[in-house]
């Protein structure tokens, strides 16, 4: 089963568990199976269907550029990563 890990504003969402063991074979699938589990997780990545514009994806330590289109396996690896911003 694939594993997410997610950045640290997201924890509260899960009892503080960066990572999870979630089914899926895209990233979209494995977003709604996480918002299942754990409600507002959905919302917290998407806005309108899409990857929030502070989210990146990263499958098997490869910043994916088909979003929620990018397949996974069952030993994928998937990292949502925020934008780091500054001034």
């Amino acid at each position: 089963m694939p594993i997410v890990f997610l950045p640290p504003p997201l924890l509260a969402l899960t009892g503080g568990r960066a990572s999870l063991e979630v089914e899926g074979a895209t990233v979209g699938e494995l977003i709604e199976n996480l918002d299942r589990t754990w409600p507002g997780l959905r919302d917290r990545l998407l806005d309108g269907g899409r990857l929030r514009p502070h989210i990146r994806v990263a499958v098997d330590g490869r910043i994916s550029p088909m979003g929620l289109f990018e397949k996974v396996s069952p030993a994928s690896e998937v990292h949502f990563v925020t934008a780091v911003s500054g001034g």
